[in-house]
């Protein structure tokens, strides 16, 4: 291989180009055709011609003959490989990430023609009708994992999203009430259907899936524990089939999330009051109810709507709160934040959100650090002003040079 540019026959050349710097090199295929590599260093790229060259002459290396596109090559992707692993919610976003902004773009070019200068311009465009850096950087992490299944299918040879740049995305900014807040906003609650719900989610940090899968089975209300076991997931219309329809039960996404939790006294009070108005409801609908042993579910038994009876009717009830609008999520962000301002350990408030590990923890409630630092600091300086005003100060314990020590 010459490194100067020059070649021989199906030999590998290396340059670094002018513009931006980038090292590139090629090999050519048996169509007569060039097949280019792309790398920040001259040895990356030196390797994957290396590797190229090796595949060619063993008959493994992809050529430029296929003429699937990068639709086809997408749709078949979804169907043979994510809709068996992964859970219904994730491929109904990947679905509609590849159906309406990746394929209406991207979808006509041959999958083997891609370039890393067309996935940008994709970005950019989505960029420019409005989308934020978040939505547009999952779309990116969609098209990175689909080009991953096709090098290892050995459909390509290397994935041009990683010469792309995905638009930095800023750490959302969470929203959590304070104390006086929780307050109010529950004693707003008090009495409405949405009571129960809110007031378990405050006091536990649990997540809306985890509150729709939670059955009177998981609690003990007379030890007042719960254990989640099982998340309520929502299946995307095109795998409702075999009469699913919905949601449907589902395992929680980490081991760390399957996890048991103390339920606080006053939001046992209001569970054991929701538990003797569910007991009516049931009696009221007699053969019409659907016994699901649903904690929080409609007045016939089956599971509620996560916007209709939770979203919407928390928005009303912070409105006449006259607290901001926030997510629902930020029920979990609020819980949390209180337990760390009021000095609970890090480790305990990340096992009772289900974190797989602290770091996330720490990471997503770094607003909360400063403060803690504060009254670390503050316990520390009381510590030894205490000592130095309490207790005897080392001048005067020392002896003085004139006296006789034994």
């Amino acid at each position: 291989m010459n490194k100067k540019g020059k070649r021989g026959n199906r030999e590998g050349s290396i340059y670094q180009r002018k513009s931006d710097g980038l090292w590139v090199g090629s090999i050519t295929l048996e169509n007569g055709k060039r097949k280019v590599f792309y790398g920040k260093k001259q040895q990356e790229v030196i390797e994957k011609v290396k590797i190229a060259l090796y595949e060619q002459q063993q008959g493994v290396f992809p050529t430029a003959s296929s003429k699937q596109t990068v639709a086809q090559f997408l749709h078949g992707w979804l169907e043979n490989t994510q809709m068996q692993s992964v859970r219904p919610r994730t491929y109904e976003r990947y679905e509609e990430t590849v159906r309406l902004h990746i394929v209406p773009v991207l979808g006509r070019i041959h999958l083997q023609k891609l370039t890393a200068q067309q996935v940008q311009a994709l970005y950019a465009r989505k960029l420019k009708e409005g989308l934020s850096p978040t939505t547009v950087n999952t779309f990116h992490n969609v098209l990175h994992k689909a080009l991953e299944t096709a090098k290892k299918w050995r459909l390509l040879t290397e994935n041009v999203c990683d010469f792309v740049d995905p638009p930095r995305v800023e750490q959302y900014e969470v929203q959590p009430l304070t104390l006086e807040q929780i307050r109010r906003l529950l004693a707003a609650a008090r009495g409405k259907p949405i009571e129960p719900i809110v007031t378990l989610a405050l006091a536990t940090g649990m997540r809306l899936g985890e509150l729709m899968g939670l059955k009177w089975q998981d609690i003990d209300m007379k030890e007042g524990t719960l254990h989640i076991q099982r998340i309520l997931s929502r299946v995307p219309t095109k795998l409702q089939h075999d009469g699913r329809k919905g949601y449907v039960e589902a395992a929680p996404k980490t081991k760390k999330s399957r996890r048991p939790l103390i339920i606080a006294s006053f939001a046992l009070k209001v569970l054991e009051q929701h538990r003797e108005r569910q007991q009516e409801a049931k009696k009221k609908a007699d053969d019409r109810w659907i016994e699901n042993d649903f904690i929080f579910c409609t007045s016939i038994g089956t599971c509620l709507n996560p916007y209709y009876n939770i979203r919407k009717p928390l928005k009303l009830l912070l409105k006449e709160a006259e607290l901001p609008t926030i997510r629902f999520h930020d029920l979990r962000h609020s819980a949390a934040t209180l337990l760390l301002g009021m000095g609970i350990h890090p480790k305990i408030v990340q096992e009772i959100l289900g974190h797989s590990n602290i770091s996330i923890t720490m990471n997503i409630y770094s607003h909360v650090l400063p403060s803690m630092q504060r009254e670390a600091m503050d316990t520390l300086n009381s510590a030894f002003t205490d000592q130095r005003e309490g207790g005897s100060t080392e001048e005067e314990t020392l002896p003085k040079k004139d006296d006789k020590q034994d």
